[in-house]
């Protein structure tokens, strides 16, 4: 019987809400063992003179616990 938990992050990127999410899976998996997937719940972005110059993703990240 496999236990999986759920953690959330935030994760950002000067280039695209794609990049945020494999930028926040990339560092997630440094600390997280047996990521299995991650559901992207909220998407934003940082607007700075008129321009958008950050994006924003709020993730749910699910991992299988070891035994």
């Amino acid at each position: 019987m496999s236990i999986a938990r759920v953690t959330e992050i935030t994760a950002s990127s000067k280039k695209s809400f794609e990049d945020a999410v494999k930028a926040g899976i990339k560092k997630a998996n440094k600390t997280l063992d047996n990521i299995t997937g991650a559901w992207v719940g909220d998407m934003k972005v940082v607007v700075a003179d008129g321009e958008v110059s950050e994006y924003r993703v709020n993730m749910k990240v699910t991992f299988i616990l070891k035994d």
